[in-house]
């Protein structure tokens, strides 16, 4: 059962690795993007997508910690 888990993950993962190489070779356009009047380098589509989602998978784990630990610190207080 063990064996059949990790065999599980692998091939999840290969088919996850493959979904995000084709998603870059078929993105590579080049494109700007303008924000509150400040324009950043012309990147691919997939990089600057890519890198949003990386970011998002970095702040959002460490926004829950601190979310978590206010509302921890929130129920003491009523206890």
């Amino acid at each position: 059962m063990r064996n059949l888990k990790r065999v599980l993950l692998g091939v999840f993962m290969l088919l996850l690795v493959l979904a995000i190489l084709a998603f870059v070779l078929e993105n590579q356009q080049s494109v700007s993007l303008l924000f509150l009047g400040w324009a950043g380098p012309e990147l691919p589509v997939s990089l600057i997508v890519v890198l949003a989602l990386l970011i998002g998978m970095i702040f959002g784990p460490l926004l829950g910690l601190f979310l978590g630990r206010s509302s921890r610190a929130a129920r003491k207080r009523l206890v």
